[in-house]
């Protein structure tokens, strides 16, 4: 099994020692015919803008898309998350629209409101989760489960093979959401 990380920006090399320690063949993804034998996609934090405006010039969101209706897995974190919504509130920037989401940029504040707290995740359990310049999921629509909430709000959704997190699991020491998403890799 093979999981590519988005690697144009971000946090992906993270991400790529994380899937190290869940014994995952982890391959970064620069380019479209990357993503030819990935099983799965991790889109990391990081700028969403750069992220989408770089996807589009690289001709990777068509690509991602396509391969995404032929199965393959993805999971976005933080600004992945933004990426993968279809509707980013009072923003018209790159996305691939592929989860039926509202999701509105920084909402928990800027760089210097960053934060750390315990989340409780359903099927993980107690996790540490953080948070940077971190994205609101607003609403969700058409089947999207919540998996866990911080204040009433959704930070860990899934709808099928699509999993997204406002925060940042590839910056702890604890690989519980990276294996979750390696489960939903193999199940599909």
């Amino acid at each position: 099994m093979k999981i590519g990380v988005l690697a144009l920006q971000g946090s992906f090399k993270e991400h790529i020692e994380m899937l190290g320690k869940c014994s995952v063949d982890a391959v970064s993804v620069k380019r479209p015919e990357d993503l030819k034998d990935m099983n799965g996609l991790i889109i990391p934090g990081g700028e969403s803008t750069a992220i989408g405006n770089l996807m589009q010039l690289s001709h990777l969101d068509m690509e991602i898309i396509k391969r995404n209706r032929h199965g393959m897995a993805i999971y976005g974190t933080c600004a992945g998350a933004i990426i993968l919504s279809k509707s980013i509130v009072e923003s018209q920037q790159p996305r691939l629209g592929l989860l039926d989401i509202s999701i509105k940029r920084n909402d928990y504040g800027r760089q210097a409101d960053s934060f750390e707290t315990e989340l409780d995740i359903e099927k993980i359990g107690k996790f540490k989760g953080i948070f940077i310049r971190a994205p609101v999921i607003e609403k969700m629509n058409n089947g999207v489960q919540i998996l866990s909430e911080l204040n009433s709000k959704p930070i860990l959704v899934q709808k099928n093979n699509i999993l997204a997190s406002t925060f940042h699991p590839e910056l702890t020491d604890d690989k519980r959401v990276h294996e979750y998403f390696v489960d939903i890799v193999k199940n599909s």
